[in-house]
């Protein structure tokens, strides 16, 4: 049998260092999106911009642009990431409707097919609570493959009616 040292809990006087790792972490989760940008973005392509609490980057990969958008950096702020892969409105929608719903299914993990601002999208979203660095470059990088994946092969059976 080990003993366990017991730690008291950090007092509620000084939030100091609660303050500290509270920045860190955002800082980090900053930090790891950007790394995990420049890894896919061969050509330089990557901008920032900076928004009420929040943060959206947009850059190229492949033949898809692809949006990743912080809200904030607490635990109930999100990390969004999406690419357009075609405009609507499209050739026989209802063929495309189903197309995308069985893709859905099986073909994009924790990413889905949606509709944005009249364009199919791949997107991905997920709360800052729990969130670790493997779990944002997956996000990212799903959403990137699946796009570039999938753009052209739409485009080319369903675009422009």
């Amino acid at each position: 049998m080990t003993s366990q040292q017991i730690v008291p809990a950090p007092s509620t006087l000084d939030n100091e260092p609660a303050n500290q790792n509270a920045e860190n972490a955002a800082a980090n989760i900053v930090d790891v999106i950007e790394t995990v940008i420049d890894s896919l973005d061969s050509d330089n392509t990557a901008m920032v911009s900076e928004t009420d609490g929040g943060y959206v980057w947009k850059f190229k990969y492949g033949t898809v642009e692809v949006f990743v958008q912080l809200t904030g950096l607490s635990n109930e702020d999100t990390i969004s990431a999406w690419a357009a892969v075609l405009k609507l409105p499209a050739r026989d929608e209802a063929k495309l409707t189903r197309k995308l719903l069985e893709l859905n299914w099986s073909g994009t993990l924790e990413a889905r097919f949606a509709i944005l601002d009249n364009e199919i999208v791949v997107l991905s979203t997920r709360s800052l609570a729990d969130l670790s660095p493997g779990e944002i470059s997956r996000a990212i990088t799903l959403v990137a493959t699946i796009a570039d994946d999938q753009d052209e092969p739409l485009q080319a059976e369903f675009g422009g009616s």
